[in-house]
């Protein structure tokens, strides 16, 4: 699937505090500021509070927007099951070794913010420049709450193309662990999930060089690359799992790099 084009895009504030933000968030990205035409299909909208990737239409969904603090996140933080989870297991995480992880394919940040609650310091790097605004937008926020500010610390955001920028690590800033979560097929039960890869796919297009970027995360990581899958999903093109750890709906694929 294309990418969506520029054009489709516009940022509006329905607040005239947030005017000069919205201004210098369409300067950052390049994007038209103003009115809404029939063009646009998408608008980043800065609220007093947060910033929303809204689609437009009549049967669109609502806001896609971060947030560490409440919500799904929130309830995780507290309730998420620390080491028992399979994320964590599938990382390596263990008393005595907390590794530190580059997150190829940062997203909305969860699975980089669980990684960092449990302790890991966690890179994270993100292709879509729209996308990075949001995550940087929840960051902020969060950075205000005292019980996730120490979280976030352990948390930076960079924007790139995760296969060059894996390429280009000198041997001192190699992680531990290298975490890929490419683009899924849409979970029709999962309404949520599906609204976010609609955009996301709109925005970024698909993820066809899932398979290059394994390869660029095998030669970066120091122990091990974990892959999230759908649970039925094939594997990757590439070399088979080490290991794999699976769960009702999802899977991780680990690949254990030899000594």
């Amino acid at each position: 699937m294309a990418a969506l084009a520029s054009t489709q895009l516009i940022v509006i504030t329905d607040n005239d505090r947030c005017v000069s933000d919205a201004q210098q968030l369409a300067d950052r990205l390049q994007l038209p500021f103003g009115g809404v035409t029939t063009d646009h299909s998408f608008v980043l909208r800065v609220t007093d509070h947060q910033l929303e990737l809204v689609e437009l239409g009549p049967a669109a969904p609502g806001p896609v927007y971060v947030d560490f603090v409440e919500g799904t996140l929130g309830h995780r933080r507290r309730f998420g099951g620390g080491r028992g989870q399979l994320v964590a297991k599938a990382a390596g995480i263990k008393k005595g070794f907390i590794p530190t992880v580059i997150d190829a394919t940062a997203g909305l940040g969860r699975d980089a913010f669980v990684l960092a609650k449990l302790g890991c310091q966690v890179r994270m790097i993100e292709r879509s420049a729209v996308v990075a605004e949001l995550l940087r937008d929840g960051m902020r926020r969060a950075e205000q709450d005292s019980e996730v500010a120490e979280i976030i610390a352990r948390m930076s955001l960079e924007v790139a193309d995760a296969k060059e920028a894996l390429a280009g690590l000198t041997q001192e800033d190699r992680p531990d662990v290298v975490y890929v979560d490419p683009m899924h097929p849409e979970r029709a039960k999962a309404a949520r999930v599906k609204k976010e890869m609609r955009l996301f796919r709109a925005l970024v297009g698909g993820d066809e060089d899932d398979a290059a970027l394994l390869q660029a995360a095998l030669k970066a990581a120091r122990k091990r690359v974990v892959v999230k899958r759908p649970r039925k999903a094939v594997a990757i093109e590439g070399p088979e799992p080490s290991l794999v750890f699976e769960g009702k709906s999802t899977r991780f694929d680990v690949y254990l790099i030899p000594y």
